[in-house]
């Protein structure tokens, strides 16, 4: 656990020194700090809980988002947003600065169910529903691959993702949704760490390609739903691209790997 990450604990408690402003979950070697701040945003308590590892601040912290005020849509738009922000923090102390950018950045418009982000300049602006598009990447490898596929899961689930994990001679995954929206998808499986290297440590995905990005091609519908689907079999594979109407795609970018 590094002195820096319980230095700023220590600053973040006297800063959030209110009631229930601050609590201390759990300290451990294996897992670091885990803390979580109530902050006021617009007036909607917000209860964020971070988790610095052991590697902090060379890493980005772990951050949940919960509100009994918010939807849940808007938890996670918060939560991912603040993620995007530490991306471009790391190596320093980021918790406060983090929740600084939050207070000073955020509006939180309820009946829009939405969550707007200002620039310096003070203009507001609205992520829009934007056209469906298709996003295909290649995972190498999954060494804990009940973990990962968890995980995968999880994020679709949160950020209203649907598409397909293949299982088999090649992991693909196959993503439709908002252009901005899978963005997001990609900034959390660069920066979060996802599988274990070889020798059973927790490691960031380094070797993912995006073989295409585009928008969903006409007379093909969006998928209802993210599934995980395992294949024994080159021919298997093909077919399951045809049934959901991307033969294209599979036969542009699947087939040159084979």
């Amino acid at each position: 656990m590094s002195e820096t990450a319980l230095e700023e604990m220590a600053v973040l408690s006297a800063i959030y020194c209110e009631k229930d402003e601050f609590e201390l979950l759990e300290q451990s070697d294996a897992k670091g700090l885990v803390f979580q701040i109530q902050l006021v945003v617009e007036t909607h308590l917000l209860k964020l809980v971070f988790q610095l590892p052991p590697e902090y601040p060379s890493c980005s912290p772990d951050i949940s988002v919960s509100s009994e005020q918010l939807t849940r849509k808007q938890c996670s738009d918060i939560r991912l947003s603040l993620l995007n922000r530490a991306s471009i923090l790391i190596s320093q102390p980021m918790v406060h600065e983090l929740l600084l950018w939050l207070q000073q950045n955020c509006t939180i418009a309820t009946s829009e169910q939405s969550v707007r982000y200002c620039s310096p300049g003070g203009t507001c602006e609205q992520r829009c529903k934007e056209e469906t598009w298709t996003a295909l990447l290649l995972i190498d490898h999954m060494r804990a691959r009940n973990k990962y596929q968890k995980t995968i899961e999880k994020w679709t689930l949160e950020l209203g993702l649907t598409g397909r994990l293949f299982m088999g001679k090649l992991i693909l995954i196959l993503l439709q949704g908002a252009k901005e929206t899978i963005k997001e998808y990609l900034l959390l499986q660069k920066t979060v760490k996802v599988d274990v290297d070889s020798t059973g440590k927790k490691c960031k995905e380094r070797m993912m390609r995006v073989l295409c990005e585009t928008p969903l091609p006409l007379g093909c519908k969006q998928l209802p739903a993210f599934e995980v689907k395992d294949y024994s079999s080159l021919e298997e594979l093909r077919s399951e691209f045809e049934l959901v109407g991307l033969f294209e795609l599979y036969h542009e970018f699947v087939h040159t790997l084979l």
